[in-house]
C-alpha cells in the first residue's frame, strides 16, 4: 500500500437546519459515521457536532473520491437515523457540505475543535472557516 497522509475537516447540516440530532442520539449517529468512514478505508480522528450539524476530522485515502466518500457517509448515517433512531423518514442531510484540507500540524487543533463542538457553539467560539457548508456560511438557508 502506498504511503499517504491526507487530513480533512468535513462539516454537513441537517435538512432545513432542523435540530434533529438530540444529545442522546448524537453518540450512536457519530459511531455510524465513524464506522462507515473506516469501512471506506479512512482513518477517523474525531466526530462531533450539535443538534443540526456534524463535523468529521478524517484522513481519507487518495483512492476515494471525496464527494463519493462524503455521500456514502451521509447516506449511511441518514439511513441509520431514520431506521434506528426512530426518525422514520423525517431525517435528511442537506446536499451541501464543507471540506477543508489540513496539514499535520493543524490536525490536533481541529480534532479538539470537533470534539468540543457543543462548548464552542454555547460560548460563541466557533471558527467560521470550519463551520462553512457553502460559500455563504454554515447553510444555504441561513
Amino acid at each position: 500500500m502506498p504511503y499517504w497522509r491526507l487530513f480533512y475537516h468535513i462539516v454537513w447540516v441537517t435538512a432545513g437546519r432542523q435540530p434533529l440530532i438530540a444529545p442522546d442520539r448524537q453518540q450512536p449517529l457519530h459511531n455510524v459515521i465513524a464506522a462507515k468512514a473506516a469501512a471506506l478505508g479512512a482513518m477517523v480522528h474525531a466526530v462531533g457536532g450539535i443538534e443540526d450539524h456534524v463535523h468529521l476530522a478524517v484522513s481519507a485515502p487518495p483512492t476515494v473520491m471525496l464527494a463519493t466518500f462524503i455521500g456514502q457517509i451521509k447516506g449511511a448515517s441518514s439511513h441509520f437515523a431514520n431506521r434506528e433512531l426512530g426518525l422514520e423518514g423525517g431525517f435528511a442531510w442537506q446536499p451541501e457540505y464543507g471540506i477543508v484540507s489540513l496539514g499535520r500540524k493543524q490536525l490536533g487543533t481541529v480534532v479538539e475543535y470537533v470534539k468540543r463542538q457543543r462548548e464552542h457553539h454555547q460560548q460563541g467560539t466557533a471558527i467560521g472557516a470550519l463551520e462553512c457548508v457553502t460559500d455563504e456560511g454554515l447553510a444555504a438557508d441561513r
